[in-house]
């Protein structure tokens, strides 16, 4: 069995304004690469799956791990990797074309979910600020985060 993907991802969300960011660093292969954004005029929860499916898109074949701290988006991806029965009580009834999406970017792929380790979902949730902070004052964005900080990381 080859060694899973790790998506290590964390959102942020300011309720009254309605915007938010999020930020995630994939490890695959010993390659470690990084993106964050955000948007205005949004929920959490499309901020925690719009994350989701960045983090997922692109990805080759194979087992992912997915890291958070942030409860939603363990929740979220909790339902990705054990998809309820469409109608049940647990299945998503809000944000259903990203829910979509995010089906479409997980299909196929063993998903487990865990906690993230804390330096990693600090310096996260810095990027994912910087994202919502970005997105105040532009709208929607979405950048890599440059090599040069993801070397900063100690990454186990």
């Amino acid at each position: 069995m080859s060694e899973p993907v790790r998506l290590s991802i964390e959102t942020v969300h300011h309720a009254a304004f309605r915007y938010g960011g999020w930020a995630f660093l994939r490890q695959a292969g010993g390659a470690v690469a990084g993106h964050a954004g955000g948007e205005r005029n949004t929920s959490s929860s499309r901020i925690e799956l719009n994350a989701l499916i960045g983090a997922l898109q692109g990805l080759p074949p194979g087992p992912v791990a997915i890291l958070s701290a942030s409860p939603g988006v363990a929740r979220a991806a909790r339902l990705l990797a054990a998809p309820p029965a469409p109608g049940s009580d647990a299945a998503p009834t809000e944000d259903l074309d990203l829910w979509a999406q995010a089906l479409a970017a997980a299909e196929g792929r063993t998903l487990t979910v865990e906690a993230a380790p804390d330096p990693i979902s600090r310096f996260l949730r810095a990027w994912a600020e910087v994202g919502q902070d970005k997105a105040k004052g532009q709208g929607r964005f979405g950048a890599a985060i440059p090599k040069s900080n993801l070397a900063k990381l100690a990454l186990t």
